[in-house]
């Protein structure tokens, strides 16, 4: 977020109800949250209602869900809208607007690959490219390039897609 920041975009930040609520060996999930307002300038959108009207009021020129777990994957494969985060992404893409995901999962190339390949294919879903986490200790882990969300940023406002793997 910071360096999107940095570069200019104004940003509106949005937290599914497990990223709002759950500590983790990563961090407090508070302490997450008073970030990304901080950084944004603004408070996060933590509930359904909050998130409905981004694709109906065109509040996000284009919505990046970074980093994208590999059960937000599933949801948005199989058409689940009940975290404030994909029904985000269900409301920018009613409105054809673009969504960029930055894929971050231990099981992107087992139990979340076919999520990720039906995805592929969705109209106005881009990725930033990925690659694998650690091979040898986590053989079907992904994790996006975080460094290149900018550039895929960029891309996906135009419309276009960045090779997917690094």
């Amino acid at each position: 977020m910071q360096s999107l920041k940095d570069a200019g975009y104004d940003l509106l930040p949005l937290l599914s109800f497990n990223a709002a609520t759950i500590d983790t060996r990563f961090g407090k999930a508070e302490d997450f949250r008073r970030r990304m307002e901080s950084i944004a300038g603004k408070a996060a959108l933590l509930t359904l209602t909050d998130a409905e009207p981004i694709g109906p009021k065109k509040l996000c020129d284009l919505l990046v869900v970074s980093p994208c777990t590999g059960n937000t994957l599933g949801k948005l494969a199989a058409g689940i809208y009940d975290t404030p985060v994909t029904l985000a992404v269900k409301s920018q893409l009613r409105a054809n607007r673009p969504v960029l995901l930055g894929v971050s999962t231990n099981d992107a190339l087992s139990g979340s690959a076919k999520s990720i390949a039906y995805l592929l294919n969705v109209r106005n879903i881009f990725f930033i490219p990925m690659a694998l986490d650690a091979p040898l200790e986590k053989p079907r882990s992904i994790v996006c390039r975080f460094e290149r969300t900018i550039e895929a940023t960029d891309a996906a406002l135009r419309g276009e897609q960045l090779p997917l793997l690094d």
